[in-house]
């Protein structure tokens, strides 16, 4: 049964104990977002908060879907596969042939099931217009001040509406708003987005863009805001789907866009595109990097319309795991099926680890029949929608459980042959990658962890490869050979998994350092050696994947070498901090985003006040001292 609005949503998280209503005093700067990000690193994502006293009129809902649990519940799912399955299943019913009667017949109820869930304009105001505010001032919503860099507050759930100029084709995203005074904020879409082509659209016609956010309402809104759809896909039309009842709509005020009837706030503005944008940014983003300032549109805003007992919602993004990561799961999971359906049939489950951050790190399952096949599904998912961002894909057979990381790298690097099974392209990457030499522009690895077949197999390097493997690796070693290097991790290879980390104090570029160093100790067996930043805890899995995935423009940092001495090949990986003076990088270089240490202090002195249970300490402190790496 779909939910009336968030406020019953948020009643049913109360009704499971998945949520924490916090009734002292917090401040929307800085407070709110450094209590969420303790909770959201919990196992399982803690719990949702409700924070009920800020000085402003409406509480603040944040990590409202930032557990596994709290996302099925959102889409209305005991398992979110079930509801990929079951779009699957419709796709495939629109789309085979319909030769013969019966089969026409048959086919009927599931077209009348799709038509009855498109969205519906009501002739009339909705819930989320119980309050009008023609003379607007976006300073009556407690928006948050996230992260100590950002460069003002930004609204962070934003399910924004525009429509095609030529078509009247609805879309629905989320773009991050930044204030800027009571009637101006940023709209930060990329220039890969639907929304920046409506833009483009106007500009051509000389025309102003209506524009219209909600914030609120039934919780599928915000995920189908984000979800992959293909274009000209109603999102609301998939919201119906998923809550079996039909999206109502109603009228805005001030501009001719309809958004939803129990929507908790509606903010209702333009967009001109022959006026000079602003310079907006920073943000902690979801990369868990200050995504930098750029030039945005303005968004002007003509009126604010809200319900009686409007909820303000937020989210918290920054170093992983946080909600968006439970977010981008169910994608993963609800998405799969259309994935196969649509480019590689061969393909049996992909997985997108947290620390990849949606775009950075994939792992593909496929049935292997020919040679070349892992090649050809990277090359296929490369090319097909949002995948086109991945920066690396490994690919591994149907014998793996990809979400055992362990498995993957135990197995599938048994499988590896770095000299064989590494290849690279070139392609379109996120605007938020900051490793690349270019802006969203640079390189791609992909990792060929599958069993060879015949064809695939270079009798020569395979001699190299399939050596007598050594596994008795000396920390000594590294630490009498190199001065700069500040720890060695040899917890993997001691369980039989050939991947090395090297923490390192950088005076030159980790090419030079890693080529000296597989001619100065024999690391046959090894097939991986990745560097990070010696202020990096190599022993945390997470945090060293995902500083690397977010540090490496692959093929600058990403080489495979051979050791001549020892004869054995490897592929190091340099995921440290890229600086102009060592590695020639003329790009700004984003800090990692953490709190300040007073409001860390702030939050550890109210703790006990907050009533949310044990102490836990702030997230950030393994970074505070951590800003440019400089040599």
């Amino acid at each position: 049964m779909a939910y009336k609005n968030l406020r019953e949503f948020i009643h049913h998280l109360e009704q499971n104990d998945e949520l924490i209503k916090i009734k002292e005093f917090v401040s929307t700067d800085f407070e709110i977002t450094e209590i969420t990000d303790r909770i959201s690193k919990q196992v399982d994502g803690g719990k949702a908060l409700l924070f009920e006293n800020t000085s402003y009129n409406f509480p603040v809902i944040t990590n409202l879907m930032g557990s596994y649990k709290r996302m099925a519940a959102a889409l209305l799912q005991e398992n979110l596969e079930d509801l990929g399955d079951e779009i699957n299943n419709l796709i495939i019913g629109l789309t085979e042939p319909k030769d013969g009667l019966l089969i026409k017949l048959k086919f009927l109820p599931k077209l009348k099931q799709l038509t009855s869930l498109l969205p519906k304009t009501l002739n009339r105001r909705g819930a989320c217009q119980d309050v009008v505010i023609t003379n607007p001032d976006i300073n009556i919503l407690p928006v948050l001040t996230c992260w100590p860099q950002d460069g003002g507050k930004f609204i962070t759930l934003p399910i924004v509406h525009t429509k095609d100029p030529n078509t009247g084709i609805r879309n629905v995203a989320m773009y991050r708003m930044q204030v800027f005074d009571k009637q101006l904020t940023g709209m930060h879409w990329h220039k890969h987005k639907v929304g920046a082509r409506h833009y483009q659209e106007y500009k051509k016609k000389g025309e102003k863009m209506p524009v219209a956010v909600a914030l609120g309402g039934d919780p599928s809104y915000a995920y189908v805001a984000t979800a992959p759809l293909p274009d000209n896909i109603d999102e609301y039309m998939l919201a119906g789907f998923i809550r079996k009842k039909k999206v109502e709509l109603v009228k805005c005020i001030t501009q001719d866009i309809e958004v939803p009837f129990d929507a908790d706030f509606i903010i209702e503005g333009y967009v001109d595109p022959q006026e000079e944008l602003i310079y907006e940014g920073p943000f902690g983003d979801h990369t868990g990097f200050y995504s930098l300032a750029d030039y945005y549109p303005k968004f002007h805003i003509t009126c604010i319309t809200h319900k009686k007992d409007a909820i303000y919602p937020a989210t918290i993004v920054g170093i992983p795991p946080q909600e968006d990561a439970y977010i981008a799961r169910a994608t993963e999971r609800i998405f799969l099926p259309l994935i196969k359906l649509a480019l590689s049939p061969e393909i049996i489950d992909m997985d997108i680890p947290v620390a990849g951050v949606s775009h950075n790190i994939t792992i593909v399952k496929i049935k292997k029949t020919f040679p070349g096949q892992a090649l050809k599904v990277m090359n296929a998912l490369w090319g097909a929608g949002q995948m086109m961002f991945n920066k690396s894909l490994i690919v591994v057979d149907d014998d793996i459980d990809i979400h055992n990381y362990l498995e993957v790298l135990t197995i599938g690097l048994q499988r590896y042959n770095p000299l064989n099974d590494t290849f690279f392209c070139k392609g379109p990457l996120d605007v938020l990658d900051h490793a690349s030499t270019k802006f969203a522009y640079g390189s791609k690895i992909g990792i060929d962890a599958t069993k060879k077949l015949l064809e695939e197999i270079d009798d020569e390097k395979e001699k190299m490869y399939n050596k007598v493997k050594k596994w008795n690796i000396d920390k000594q070693e590294f630490f009498d050979n190199f001065s700069e290097i500040s720890d060695v991790n040899t917890n993997f290879v001691n369980s039989q998994i050939p991947i090395l980390f090297i923490s390192i104090k950088k005076e030159k570029t980790i090419k030079e350092i890693s080529e000296k160093l597989i001619d100065k100790i024999n690391l046959d067996g090894i097939k991986i050696i990745i560097f990070v930043d010696f202020n990096i805890d190599i022993k945390n899995l997470l945090i060293t994947v995902w500083i690397t995935a977010n540090n490496i423009a692959p093929m600058r940092d990403a080489f495979v070498l051979e050791s001549k001495k020892f004869n054995y090949s490897l592929l190091a990986i340099d995921g440290t901090t890229k600086t102009l003076e060592i590695d020639n990088f003329k790009r700004e270089w984003p800090d990692i985003i953490t709190m300040d240490k007073k409001t860390i202090d702030l939050v550890d002195k109210k703790w006990d006040s907050y009533k949310i249970g044990e102490f836990i300490k702030s997230p950030s402190l393994q970074f505070i001292d951590t800003k440019h790496i400089t040599n």
